[in-house]
């Protein structure tokens, strides 16, 4: 992880926290703890809205029945059974403000089916800052995504997580050094002022 100074400007960048909500906090992550990404999350969300940023909390949810859940033929699919109430809830230590963009996805990605990408450029966004749960799942297909849409990005390598440290560390060395900077919450605090 470079440790370059740079700088964010409020006015162009967003800070995207992806999949922080009751289900998927509760489950065991690596190399970080769900509550320590939580609450760098957290950290960086108020210091965003305290300069004016934009903030995007991307969250998935499904029907009950999940029928607008993907189900491919997979090796290693995802079991379907019923979520329990209040999985997708966003985790309120992220705090909320009247200006923030919730957005609500049905697939890894928060782009696809989703008005994210209207949201951004209405908002004249050019920079996406990027942590959450899983780094290799929603956090990585959020990004390759966004790279395909000409966005610069930061990933804050502190406030993401997944289930093993091999896939943290695969992602956060060898994809997103290609896309963006990896960067730590301190890093970034300092970059936006």
């Amino acid at each position: 992880m470079a440790s370059t100074p740079f700088s964010l400007d409020p006015k162009s960048t967003a800070l995207v926290l992806i999949d922080l909500q009751r289900g998927i906090v509760a489950r065991d992550t690596k190399p970080h703890t769900a509550a320590e990404v939580v609450e760098r999350s957290a950290r960086l969300a108020r210091r965003f809205r305290e300069r004016g940023a934009l903030i995007v909390l991307v969250h998935v949810e499904f029907a009950p029945d999940l029928g607008d859940r993907l189900n491919p033929e997979a090796d290693l699919p995802t079991p379907a059974i019923p979520l329990p109430a209040g999985w997708s809830e966003i985790i309120p230590a992220l705090g909320s403000a009247p200006g923030d963009v919730i957005i609500t996805k049905r697939n890894w990605g928060a782009f696809y089916g989703t008005a994210l990408d209207l949201q951004l450029r209405r908002r004249h966004i050019k920079t996406l800052v990027l942590g959450g749960i899983a780094t290799n799942m929603g956090v990585e297909s959020t990004a390759r995504d966004a790279f395909e849409r000409g966005y610069e990005q930061v990933f804050v390598e502190d406030a993401a997580a997944t289930f093993t440290d091999e896939m943290h560390s695969f992602v956060m060395q060898n994809i997103f050094p290609r896309i963006g900077r990896v960067r730590s919450t301190e890093d970034v605090l300092a970059a936006i002022g």
